[in-house]
């Protein structure tokens, strides 16, 4: 199976990177473009015996290995 993650920080954490990328919008014209926040993106190969099993084993990998969980949030985009 084949899965996607996404992470990003929590809402209320502050994303300088993201605010950079927003402001760098701004310069090249780009002014419609009013926020930006920044994460990671992760694609995952793995052997599950179903979807479901799969979801399990993504979230402990994403809750203890690919994200904070004091500061960031992950999704689980997709499982094929």
């Amino acid at each position: 199976m084949k899965a996607t993650i996404c992470v990003t920080l929590k809402p209320d954490v502050l994303d300088p990177q993201g605010q950079a990328i927003q402001k760098a919008c701004g310069t090249l014209g780009y002014g419609q473009v009013s926020q930006v926040r920044q994460g990671k993106f992760f694609e995952i190969d793995l052997d599950a015996p179903n979807p479901e099993a799969a979801k399990r084993l993504l979230g402990e990998i994403a809750e203890k290995l690919l994200s904070n969980r004091i500061i960031e949030n992950y999704r689980i985009l997709s499982i094929e």
